[in-house]
């Protein structure tokens, strides 16, 4: 080494301050010495935590594509007319049996990271079309399974997938030629083309049996949505005894008998066109906190806080009254002095209505969920044709 050299070294490493003289008696000695001081090895950056499998390639490939193959061999069997059910135990011991493919992926607690995307692909083909969530599953595992040998064989996955792509253009423009046009203009042809459609997303259900009966059912509930077809104003109502048969179609709002206290029972059951006041107000006398403190001096000032209460209470239910509504439904309970305040005026009510049946009714009769009883003005109340209460197997 030259003198510049030197200079350049010890201009680097200032901290070090070696002369020309020891660098030429460290490299005489130890030749890796110099390599030690240039190049310190380079600490590891750890960027994934501890334990996890950073596997990958061709290796890997294949791997993922058995475990998408598990998942569609523990769903094939539910396929088709004589597919059979599965019984599904969870961690808590709650046992489900069903035949519905995306119900058992859901229920399946999966771990593996590509079969989870297999469990995605059924819950979003449930979510967007209701149907074919098995098939959907079987199909997609059964185009890896095809792929598979040309995976090991060192094709590459950009290739594959280009091939795919176009498959699916071809398939599409299969579709379209062999698809049959729906005459809307001829609602008779249209509704028995409805029909057949139910029925065979009926014929893998539990109803299978019945299913001519329920494909009417449903496409009626359809037929009477509007144009937005908003599937959530369908409720279904479970009733246990009875036969299936003796399932029926409201046109309207359905909801249980809630809860209900002494005083329900004189409270008439029809109206023909009345006023609903859909509340989210608590209609009882309300328990105060345990630990709070009132001195009072005089038995007059206690009445006085009593009196308080009641009057709140006996407020609220005027204003109810004069607003003209007769039916008052109310997602929050209401108490047995309001029960028997209402049935005295020929009102009916029911609280801790569902707030899905709440919303529907709103939508469906108009006006609007008020959480305080100041404003209830006409535009606020919604109203129906008709108001009953029936008896249906074992529920009200």
């Amino acid at each position: 080494m030259d003198g510049e050299g030197a200079i350049c070294f010890s201009a680097c490493f200032p901290a070090l301050q070696l002369n020309i003289t020891d660098c030429l008696s460290i490299s005489r000695t130890t030749p890796q010495a110099l390599g030690i001081l240039h190049f310190a090895s380079p600490t590891p950056v750890i960027l994934l935590k501890e334990g996890t499998d950073s596997s990958q390639g061709i290796p890997q490939l294949v791997s993922n594509i058995s475990a998408c193959q598990v998942i569609a061999e523990a769903v094939r069997t539910t396929l088709g007319p004589r597919g059979m059910d599965k019984l599904i135990v969870d961690g808590r011991g709650k046992a489900t049996i069903s035949n519905d493919g995306a119900t058992i992926l859901k229920l399946l607690d999966v771990v593996h990271p590509a079969a989870k995307t297999l469990v995605d692909i059924a819950k979003s083909q449930d979510a967007e079309v209701g149907d074919g969530t098995t098939s959907v599953t079987l199909l997609a595992a059964e185009f890896l399974k095809q792929v598979k040998p040309y995976v090991e064989e060192g094709l590459h996955p950009q290739i594959i997938i280009r091939a795919f792509r176009t498959a699916t253009q071809l398939a599409v423009n299969k579709i379209k030629e062999i698809a049959v046009t729906v005459k809307k203009a001829d609602k008779v042809e249209q509704r028995k083309l409805l029909e057949k459609c139910a029925m065979t997303a009926l014929s893998s259900k539990l109803i299978s049996q019945q299913k001519a009966f329920f494909a009417k059912m449903v496409v009626d509930a359809v037929m009477m949505l509007d144009d937005l077809l908003q599937l959530k104003m369908i409720g279904i109502k479970k009733v246990q005894g009875g036969a299936l048969e003796d399932s029926q179609l409201v046109a309207g709002v359905a909801f249980k008998k809630t809860f209900s206290y002494a005083g329900f029972e004189m409270q008439p059951k029809k109206y023909h066109n009345p006023k609903i006041a859909l509340l989210n107000v608590e209609l009882e006398l309300k328990a105060e906190k345990d630990n709070a403190e009132i001195r009072v001096h005089t038995v007059e000032d206690y009445q006085a806080i009593v009196d308080a209460e009641w009057n709140i209470l006996y407020d609220k239910l005027e204003k109810i009254y004069h607003s003209g509504a007769k039916v008052v439904l109310s997602k929050l309970p209401i108490g047995d002095v309001a029960t028997q305040y209402f049935a005295d005026r020929d009102m009916f009510c029911a609280g801790r209505v569902p707030e899905e049946d709440l919303k529907r009714t709103m939508m469906a009769c108009g006006g609007s969920i008020q959480t305080s009883v100041n404003a209830l003005s006409a535009d606020v109340l919604g109203r129906c044709q008709v108001f009953e209460e029936t008896q249906i197997g074992g529920e009200r």
